[in-house]
């Protein structure tokens, strides 16, 4: 069973090496490399698999981890130790997409998902969230307004100084105040008519 576990897994493992590295591409990492990278630990014991002994678990003995390379020309390094916070968001946002069907987590956070993107990626990565909200709950935190703009309810967060000391407060937003920090998101403070309409338009609402 093991032994048909790690073959399904080699199978599985270098089709989604090909998904992921094609959904990275619209998500605004076009050079990577991606791998799934599956060996196994040796150990002298009973339990073996074509005479090779191995360290089995409740998995099998199969050891699976993630590499990639987000550069062209270098090379594809474990996941933990070469990503950026924004490019791991968006990594995790292209793995979740290709296995959301066969996935049991509820709920999902992904923090500054934007980062070092344009506005044209931005729509994509919110294009790819709003999909994934399909199968699971689903919260961004973002200053992009083409990823705001996407999201069926939205909160503001703030900071203010209060006797010395910075408090963070978070506000549930109505329709027209929603229509507001998306504005805000694409203008600054000073909100224009210009800015408003925009907003209504990225957030479909006439």
């Amino acid at each position: 069973l093991a032994s048909e576990l790690s073959q399904r897994r080699n199978e599985l493992g270098k089709k989604i090496s090909k998904e992921v590295k094609e959904a990275l591409k619209v998500l605004g990492i076009p050079q990577s490399i991606f791998e799934v990278k599956i060996s196994q630990t040796t150990v002298e014991q009973n339990l073996q698999n074509d005479g090779t002994p191995f360290r089995f678990n409740s998995r099998g003995y199969d050891e699976v981890e993630f590499f990639i390379s987000t550069n062209l020309g270098e090379d594809a390094k474990p996941l933990s130790k070469v990503a950026s916070g924004g490019e791991i968001s968006r990594i995790m946002l292209a793995l979740k997409t290709i296995l959301a069907r066969n996935d049991k987590l509820p709920l999902l956070i992904f923090d500054e998902i934007d980062t070092g993107i344009s506005g044209r990626i931005s729509q994509k990565v919110g294009q790819a969230l709003k999909n994934l909200a399909a199968f699971h709950q689903i919260i961004s935190i973002t200053h992009q307004p083409q990823i705001a703009a996407l999201a069926d309810i939205h909160f503001a967060v703030e900071k203010k100084i209060v006797e010395d000391r910075v408090v963070s407060s978070i506000k549930k937003l109505k329709n027209e105040e929603r229509i507001r920090e998306v504005a805000k998101l694409l203008s600054g403070e000073v909100v224009t008519e210009t800015s408003l309409q925009t907003a209504k338009e990225l957030m479909s609402i006439q």
